[in-house]
């Protein structure tokens, strides 16, 4: 066998489901060799950005390995920010990336695609990636294969796979698929003690879910620990969508997003006035909890992420968030048997889009899609960042794909492309036009690959997020680009919309009609905001006024 098939089926036996990936001529045999074996499907795109995005987006819904392919130097560091993004976010992407060969390496010359050293690549990518491997040497590739996608799997980080482009053809042994990481029984057993007499002590402990619970495919058991131990649910910003299928959430006492000073008050509240928060696979970021009203002290909460769990000062390290989460079900109640706490009334959701000829605003999104949802069930959502999130952030429980911790635009469309090829089914991606500049032209691969996403671009001609913040900023102007003129033309279809007339009219249309990209142009004055956006930013810059006062005083 042929390093560069070792390679491809290991991927697949670790769970890869399609590779992303643009030529090079650094990678071009082992593109070869994808081709022509088709032990992966191949989904080529136009920058490496969105092949990052898509592969990132895959991950999410799969739950298991997204793959890169990309050539060396300027395929590689095309796709560095992406890769930094499933890094923060703790997405399992493999990045493939060409490198020269042995006697290229050594000729002397300078090489094109060589930033400063052969190694540039390597160095930069060490920062973004939780291993790496270069496959110069076939008698040890084998197993640090196998170690690299263990750790991509286990960490749920990125994982940099070099290929030498003198080596795909070069005979290896199969890669075997290795035993999980060995953990210490004991101390699952007892940091799970512990918790679960922290939780029972508590007056007001609150479940707050977090990626992880996702990345490694526990929320189902996540939701059976909250039915038995009756404990009300949040989830974080990044967490938004988690617990939403109707099959997992039923019984479950699910409170919505907490998000601080922008949240309901009685959302809020469950957080910032419980005794114990209870974070499976939570990061500890700003975009979760910076926005409090007041400075959260975690010593109080009982945290399990990354292979850690915290009790107090108590950390337990080597700890999978799985083996911790069943643990606590062998410790739990059967169904019913304890007491539930006293719960708030449940979130409302803006719904009931009046369909007139009132101009349309960034708050009718919300309205318009929770009543589809009520109509019609859930729908897989990919936001991009922006007004376009936290208008996500309003709607009924369904599952969503964003960047809400590491923040970058230009997500929206290639993860809704990859989110599509992942699951087969139809993505609705909400993106803003800022966002939709950067890399919403990828739409027009979706007639050569089949796809068929509904794209809603909120368009007020500027960076609203930037003017949320800073209000005088002129910077923020994008102009008047007309995207859904674009979409025809790309081979979709596109519908521009100024009243929310229109845009009831776009929608039912664009889910109507199979076969061809839907591209929905809102058009809603610069200045408008959802409401969840205006409490965020307003929220914000109160705490920064606060902060700034104390520093002062």
């Amino acid at each position: 066998m042929t390093l560069g098939l070792a390679l491809l089926r290991a991927l697949k036996n670790h769970g890869a489901q399609e590779i992303f990936g643009i030529p090079g001529d650094f990678i071009l045999p082992l593109f070869k060799q994808i081709e022509e074996s088709n032990i992966l499907p191949l989904v080529t795109l136009s920058h490496e950005p969105a092949l990052g995005f898509a592969a990132d987006a895959a991950a999410r819904m799969h739950c298991g390995l997204g793959v890169v392919a990309v050539t060396y130097g300027a395929g590689a560091l095309n796709v560095v920010n992406a890769v930094a993004s499933a890094y923060a976010e703790r997405s399992p992407l493999v990045i493939l990336a060409g490198c020269p060969g042995e006697v290229e390496a050594h000729s002397g010359l300078v090489l094109h695609h060589q930033v400063r050293h052969i190694d540039s690549q390597w160095r930069i990518f060490s920062e973004i990636t939780c291993d790496q491997v270069r496959l110069s040497n076939p008698e040890t590739a084998p197993k640090d294969i196998a170690r690299v996608l263990r750790n991509c799997l286990e960490l749920s980080q990125p994982v940099l796979i070099e290929v030498p482009r003198d080596m795909t053809l070069h005979p290896m042994a199969e890669v075997p698929v290795l035993p999980p990481s060995a953990f210490s029984a004991d101390a699952v057993a007892e940091c799970a003690d512990e918790w679960m007499a922290r939780i029972q002590a508590a007056q007001r402990p609150v479940l707050v879910v977090d990626v992880e619970v996702r990345r490694f495919g526990i929320e189902a058991r996540v939701a059976e620990l909250a039915r038995r131990l009756q404990l009300p649910v949040l989830t974080t910003f990044m967490g938004r969508g988690l617990l939403a299928d109707d099959g997992v959430h039923s019984g479950v006492q699910l409170h919505g997003t907490y998000l601080g000073v922008a949240g309901a008050p009685e959302t809020s509240a469950l957080l910032d006035d419980s005794d114990l928060p209870v974070m499976l696979g939570a990061i500890l970021s700003d975009n979760n909890f910076g926005v409090s009203a007041q400075r959260m002290d975690f010593r109080r909460a009982l945290i399990a992420a990354h292979r850690e769990a915290r009790v107090g000062h108590h950390l337990y390290q080597n700890i999978p968030l799985a083996a911790l989460v069943e643990a606590l079900l062998e410790r739990a109640p059967a169904a019913g048997q304890r007491a539930a706490h006293a719960q708030p009334p449940r979130l409302e959701y803006p719904t009931g889009l009046v369909a007139d000829d009132a101009p349309v605003c960034a708050a009718d999104l919300s309205r318009a899609l929770n009543d589809r949802i009520l109509a019609h069930g859930p729908m897989n959502i990919v936001s991009d960042i922006g007004d376009c999130l936290f208008a996500a952030m309003e709607l009924m429980p369904t599952p969503l794909v964003a960047p809400g911790y590491y923040a970058t635009m230009g997500f929206g469309v290639p993860a809704g492309i990859g989110a599509q090829v992942a699951t087969g089914q139809r993505s609705l991606i909400l993106v803003g036009d800022g966002a939709f500049q950067m890399t919403g032209w990828e739409l027009g691969n979706c007639p050569r690959l089949g796809l068929d996403p509904i794209v809603i671009v909120l368009n007020n001609q500027t960076w609203e997020m930037i003017r949320a913040f800073q209000t005088e900023s002129r910077c923020a102007a994008l102009g008047d680009w007309h995207l859904a003129d674009a979409a025809d033309a790309l081979g979709g279809r596109g519908h521009r919309v100024h009243t929310r007339a229109q845009f009831k009219a776009a929608l039912d249309a664009a889910y109507a009609e199979r076969g061809r990209f839907q591209l929905i142009e809102l058009m809603v004055p610069p200045g408008d905001s959802t409401p969840t956006l205006r409490r965020f930013s307003e929220g914000i810059r109160a705490l920064r006024a606060r902060a700034a006062a104390a520093a002062t005083t």
